[in-house]
């Protein structure tokens, strides 16, 4: 079945956000870094201006800048009202209260929205959804980040994380997922799985951040590839084929 926009609930983050999610400090900044499902985040925009390597990856960067304006006003109200009705589960230090996040919300879409055709045409903002395989060899990303979405979408099931995460694996030295909570902000069922799964073949750390937004989501999942020796290049090659 075709991706479909009408699915999609475009609700950008910004370049901010995502250093304090990820705990991306002046050094990992400079390195090159891809960004899995960063939807209508600024964070490829801020970072370009500021002379960094980013590269967003997204199924809904098929879709024309009129299209995703389009669909960002249609979901607009019914997100601020949800989250409304649900302020008990956000904690409110950052982002002040709703018209805060909602200041902060557009404002990042917006520039995002500004920077998109620019950005397609720099091969800044590349059309693909995971797992599909990636058209760059590998290692060829420093730093992979997954923001609110594996892990949190558990209905997607185990597999597809797995196959999604090996394929960041596989062109990124280091991958960073955010939060590690599900839909609900409970701890997902799918992590033990996946720390079980990777620890055979990488390092794997969970880090607390300094971001929380909504409550429990302050801890980053890190895989990244171990010093190789023989037997563990044996088992990463047997993953990746």
């Amino acid at each position: 079945m075709a991706f479909q926009l009408n699915s999609v609930v475009p609700w950008g983050r910004n370049l901010a956000e995502y250093r304090l999610m990820f705990e991306l400090g002046d050094e990992d900044m400079k390195k090159k870094i891809a960004g899995f499902g960063d939807g209508p985040a600024s964070f490829n925009c801020e970072a370009t201006e500021k002379g960094y390597q980013v590269t967003s990856f997204d199924p809904i960067y098929r879709f024309s800048t009129d299209e995703l304006c389009r669909r960002i006003d249609e979901v607009r109200d019914v997100v601020m009202q949800q989250m409304s009705e649900n302020m008990e589960n956000y904690v409110w230090t950052n982002i002040k209260n709703l018209d805060d996040l909602e200041n902060t919300r557009m404002s990042a879409m917006r520039l995002f929205l500004e920077d998109y055709e620019k950005g397609k045409a720099e091969q800044r903002y590349i059309c693909h959804e995971l797992p599909d395989r990636l058209p760059y060899e590998n290692g060829h990303f420093d730093i992979g980040l997954s923001s609110h979405f594996l892990l949190m979408y558990t209905m997607l099931g185990y597999d597809f994380h797995i196959s999604a995460m090996t394929e960041m694996l596989r062109v990124c030295k280091e991958i960073r997922i955010f939060p590690i909570v599900d839909l609900d902000a409970n701890k997902t069922e799918l992590i033990s799985g996946v720390i079980k799964h990777f620890k055979k073949f990488y390092d794997v750390e969970i880090r607390q951040t300094k971001y929380e937004f909504q409550k429990g989501d302050n801890k980053l999942l890190i895989i990244h590839h171990a010093q190789p020796d023989d037997s563990k290049l044996r088992l990463d090659q047997g993953l990746q084929q």
